[in-house]
């Protein structure tokens, strides 16, 4: 057999490399191919998942909360073409709610409604079972509104400045409901009891509607509360509206002062609702929510429906929402020193 010459195995290989290339080449394609048809399977897995969602609520249903909560569901179910719960877990001024939230699988299907006591407050007054910056992640800032003080005819006080006097007047014999310690409506209570230079006594309960169901009945004798809870009860008469709670006059009630115009100059407390999940959901489902969130809150029915029960939507981006638990645990951390307020 004759002896091939490293020119005969040269060709060879540039032969066998010729009629492999396009092979190559087409297995190359294929597994391009492959990437492709996978990558849409992918971007499902991190999508909103198509199966019953869960919009928890740290209050009890028939309060500002549950109700604003229950608008945004609806138009969510719509949206998103999947049913979507609201789940009542009330206690704690919100925080038992909040800690099961930051507990619960991060695939998309559970998010709350959380507010400003547990996000920015209940750090500064208790050891929490969960951190509120770390365990849960920011979706969309849901309302930012002020509350409105409001107390039973029985009280015998039409004013704000009338009730600064019964209440210096008196020190320690009135008091003032909540839904919760260090929810909105207590820290303002606090701030007023320190800018006001007086002390009205603070009674938490466990939402709204069990505190506004007390004022009612005369046996507590002011309430910060949310228009939404307070506003059928200051149309037919059975509570008087003082002030509201904002830097400025509030939309729903134009006529009515802030606590500020009214007497404690610079006074400002406002109340908030923001959308919440737990911390390791991936990114890709947290920018997801944040969509659907914001589309739900801009559409007009929705809008319309909270403004008229005064909860003013205010959607946003994620970091605009993280910046503002930030701010706002700041701000009320100083309330809480100053004013040596602990957890019940």
């Amino acid at each position: 057999m004759p002896q091939r010459s490293r020119h005969d195995t040269m060709r060879d290989r540039r032969r066998v490399d010729g009629a492999n290339g396009p092979l190559l080449q087409r297995r190359s394609h294929l597994g391009l191919a492959a990437v492709w048809l996978t990558a849409p399977a992918l971007l499902c897995a991190q999508d909103i998942p198509k199966k019953p969602l869960t919009i928890v609520v740290g209050f009890e249903a028939g309060g500002a909360a549950d109700h604003a909560a229950r608008v945004v569901a609806k138009k969510l179910t719509e949206s998103l073409g999947t049913t979507v719960l609201v789940d009542n877990k009330p206690g704690a001024g919100g925080n038992i709610a909040h800690a099961q939230v930051a507990r619960a699988e991060p695939d998309g299907s559970v998010i709350l409604l959380g507010s400003v006591g547990p996000l920015s407050i209940a750090p500064h007054l208790t050891k929490l079972p969960y951190d509120p910056q770390k365990d849960l992640a920011p979706l969309s800032m849901g309302m930012n509104f002020p509350n409105v003080l409001v107390v039973p005819p029985s009280l015998g006080v039409k004013t704000f400045a009338e009730f600064m006097a019964l209440a210096r007047k008196s020190p320690g014999k009135l008091n003032y409901g909540s839904t919760g310690v260090g929810s909105a409506s207590h820290l303002a209570g606090e701030l007023f009891n320190a800018m006001g230079d007086v002390e009205i006594v603070h009674i938490p309960f466990k939402g709204g509607a069990p505190a506004m169901n007390e004022l009612l009945a005369g046996r507590i004798s002011a309430y910060f509360a949310t228009m939404s809870t307070a506003g059928p009860h200051i149309a037919s008469g059975k509570l008087i509206p003082l002030a509201t709670t904002g830097a400025q006059r509030a939309p729903f009630l134009p006529d009515l002062p802030t606590v500020s115009e009214a007497g404690l100059k610079g006074f400002s407390a406002t109340n908030w609702y923001a959308f919440v999940a737990p911390g390791k959901t991936p990114l890709p489902v947290l920018d997801r929510w944040n969509e659907e969130l914001v589309k739900a809150l801009q559409a007009p029915e929705v809008s319309d429906e909270l403004t008229r029960a005064g909860l003013l939507p205010a959607p946003g981006t994620r970091d605009e929402l993280a910046r503002t638990i930030a701010q706002e645990s700041r701000t009320w951390g100083k309330v809480i020193v100053d004013r040596k307020i602990t957890a019940e």
